[in-house]
């Protein structure tokens, strides 16, 4: 992928906006702000179930992965009960704020698919925007077929490039039957009904990874050590240890005693190797995926480290009013599959506001991607610990 170098010019990232789009002839207001899916644009997937999805007044709606909450705001509006639930922090806060602009009445929860919610939670029908990754959408399907009651409809929608013909096809497989209900603009949205208390075909449903307390598990070698890392799907990188990440922990400067936060931790790799650096200083990892923390709890359990502090954050938000010494991240620079540098942007902004005097940046990157301009304006001072074919760590002192 070829990234510009363009630099995005200065925004406020976490100031929140509302843009008005007409559905089924009534006006409704999202909540969007950098960092949001499909903020600037409108997520025809999102349009399609909105509009076409059947909505029954007094029905229990479940969406999963429901982004800014439009579809909940709609099906609310129209009588049913909302419930809606997302793994990312940003877009639960986007979901509420949504809701609440439209005053439609609705409950949103952090967690993805079913983890979050009652054991015994029957909705009516679920709606599921597809995420891009293949087992993340499996264990959403999964959990939809198990949640409905016989002659309950479950939704999908999505783009032909994130995969939804294939998601189709899983749900065919899962519910007997699955009807393509419109398509447009590279989109569909497809729709099955349950009609058996067992599946009609579970090939391919046989992950252990389908149960929301499983984690994936694989090892890793860093700065002379062994550690087990632990992951779920859709958590980046969550199958393997990635070669930035590694790169970073390999490189970064991390002492005895340093408070440190790990921005955007993923499955933990980095906090885990700080954590043994510090010899016992407090150690903070933070991500805008619950799926993430929750890996990054499991992680840091088994490896013993009583001194480390996993948070859900919108960048450094849950932290702004707390001071490190070191801030260590690999921050994402996609927001679902489009690049957008306005997040990797507030990473350095918001490291810049949580580092103590004279604390440290240490950062990797695609050696493609345009940081050094952003860090040199806001920190003063600029230092390259390693420049790769691929990869560079950059550094900088507050």
């Amino acid at each position: 992928m070829t990234v510009s170098r363009t630099v995005p010019p200065p925004h406020d990232y976490h100031r929140w906006q509302t843009r008005s789009v007409t559905v089924r002839g009534s006006d409704y207001q999202l909540a969007t702000k950098p960092g949001t899916f499909s903020h600037g644009t409108l997520d025809p997937a999102s349009v399609l179930l909105a509009e076409r999805m059947k909505i029954v007044p007094d029905e229990t709606l479940l969406h999963l992965n429901c982004g800014n909450g439009l579809v909940g705001s709609v099906a609310a509006r129209l009588g049913a009960r909302v419930v809606l639930t997302d793994r990312n922090v940003v877009a639960v806060d986007a979901a509420r704020r949504t809701l609440a602009a439209n005053g439609a009445p609705g409950e949103v929860i952090l967690g993805q698919g079913s983890h979050a919610l009652p054991p015994d939670f029957a909705p009516d029908l679920v709606a599921i925007r597809i995420p891009h990754e293949k087992f993340a959408l499996l264990q959403l399907l999964w959990d939809a077929y198990r949640m409905l009651p016989i002659g309950g409809r479950c939704y999908i929608a999505g783009a032909t490039s994130e995969g939804v013909k294939t998601a189709a096809g899983a749900m065919e497989g899962l519910f007997g039957t699955a009807t393509t209900l419109a398509h447009g603009s590279g989109h569909r949205l497809v729709v099955a009904v349950k009609r058996a208390g067992a599946p009609h075909d579970a090939a391919g449903f046989d992950s252990p990874l389908l149960d929301p307390a499983t984690f994936n598990a694989f090892a890793a070698h860093l700065r002379g050590r062994d550690y087990t890392l632990f992951s779920r799907p859709g958590v980046f990188s969550w199958d393997h240890l990635d070669e930035a990440t590694a790169l970073l922990a390999e490189t970064m400067d991390v002492r005895a005693g340093d408070r440190v936060l790990d921005l955007g931790c993923g499955v933990g790799a980095l906090g885990l190797v700080a954590g043994s650096l510090t010899d016992g200083g407090p150690i903070c990892m933070v991500d805008a995926d619950v799926e993430a923390v929750r890996s990054s709890e499991r992680s840091a359990m088994t490896a013993g480290l009583a001194n480390v502090r996993c948070l859900t954050s919108d960048v450094a938000a849950a932290v702004h009013d707390e001071r490190f010494d070191v801030v260590v991240t690999n921050p994402p620079f996609h927001v679902g599959k489009a690049t957008d540098l306005r997040v990797p942007l507030q990473f350095i902004e918001d490291a810049w506001a949580v580092l103590a005097p004279g604390g440290r940046l240490n950062l990797v990157a695609n050696r493609t991607l345009p940081y050094e301009g952003a860090i040199q304006r806001r920190f003063g001072n600029l230092a390259t610990l390693h420049d790769g074919p691929r990869f560079k760590v950059l550094s900088a002192t507050r």
